[in-house]
């Protein structure tokens, strides 16, 4: 999918460069540099969180339009910090020793800082990839309210989302994506689909279907909505 866009880069009358003078249009940048970590398209094997499924050291850049906020990306390209604290496929990054499993911190990758302008294009870019946009609009939350103490009691002990999840940096599962920045990262409709058919976005994802219903998965994107405002 993107190896298709770039190849139509520079018909459009006004192209994009990353940066003045190079000849190299937004596009082809992200293809040529990107996709290594990333799938460009959905990867056409069988589902399954497999290590075969999960060669990709980061996420699915395919939908990222759908997926995420365009002002969280341009300004996380130029200073990143690690989303996943146990990496994109963490049976990789675990170490066993006698006090435990430990994050292999050795292996996991840093990704690249990009400059101001360079961000701006390819957050610009990525906000353009939008094949699921319809699946967005089907989705009716409305950002609500709930109160940080309740909020939290139903992540950590009624959903259990802490076993895989932090809610707060430095408390929680270290298995899945950290939360507390997910408000400002996500798109709310994203996370609503996606909680409620994680394989509908992506097969190879780990996270399980949870049975709940719209009430409960609103009041969760409520919370996250909540602890990004304290």
């Amino acid at each position: 999918m993107l190896a298709a866009l770039a190849a139509q880069a520079g018909a459009d009358d006004t192209p994009r460069y990353f940066e003045s003078g190079a000849g190299t249009d937004v596009a082809t940048f992200v293809t040529e540099n990107c996709v290594a970590c990333h799938a460009a398209e959905p990867l056409g094997r069988e589902p399954g969180p497999s290590a075969d499924n999960w060669a990709q050291n980061g996420p699915p850049l395919y939908y990222a339009g759908d997926k995420y906020r365009q002002e969280w990306l341009r300004d996380w390209l130029q200073a990143p910090e690690r989303i996943r604290p146990a990496g994109h496929y963490p049976p990789a990054h675990i170490q066993t020793t006698p006090d435990g499993d430990v994050i292999d911190e050795a292996s996991l990758v840093t990704h690249p800082a990009l400059d101001a302008e360079l961000a701006e294009e390819v957050a610009g870019f990525l906000m353009t990839l939008t094949p699921y946009a319809e699946r967005l609009a089907e989705e009716d939350y409305e950002p609500g309210s709930v109160s940080l103490r309740m909020g939290q009691m139903d992540f950590r002990r009624f959903k259990g989302c802490v076993a895989c999840h932090e809610d707060v940096q430095g408390e929680g599962g270290k298995s899945g994506p950290e939360l507390h920045s997910a408000w400002d990262r996500l798109q709310p409709e994203f996370i609503v689909s996606f909680v409620r058919s994680p394989v509908h976005w992506n097969p190879d994802t780990m996270m399980p279907v949870l049975e709940m219903n719209d009430a409960a998965i609103h009041k969760l994107v409520d919370y996250l909505k909540t602890i990004a405002e304290e």
